[in-house]
């Protein structure tokens, strides 16, 4: 199954607990069918080293809805190529 969201993108939450939030995709994994947003589902993990830590946790692709599509260059744009006009 082919996913339409991709890194990059901007995405609402649609579904859960963080019903409502909306946020840039952090990391897709299309095999699982899952995706990190940006500020959605934080959670806390502890360690003896670093001490607290948060992180975003992953999704389902189902929960979130495209609100605006990944760019791949923002300031690459399409430019039409003049042809000349040829006489024999």
């Amino acid at each position: 199954m082919k996913l339409g969201i991709k890194k990059g993108a901007k995405v609402q939450v649609i579904s859960g607990a963080d019903k409502g939030r909306s946020g840039t995709v952090l990391e897709v994994d299309p095999s699982n069918l899952r995706l990190r947003v940006e500020g959605v589902r934080v959670q806390t993990k502890h360690s003896k080293q670093n001490g607290l830590s948060k992180a975003e946790g992953y999704i389902h692709y189902s929960n979130v809805k495209l609100t605006e599509a990944a760019t791949k260059g923002a300031s690459k744009k399409k430019t039409a190529k003049k042809t000349a006009n040829k006489t024999a």
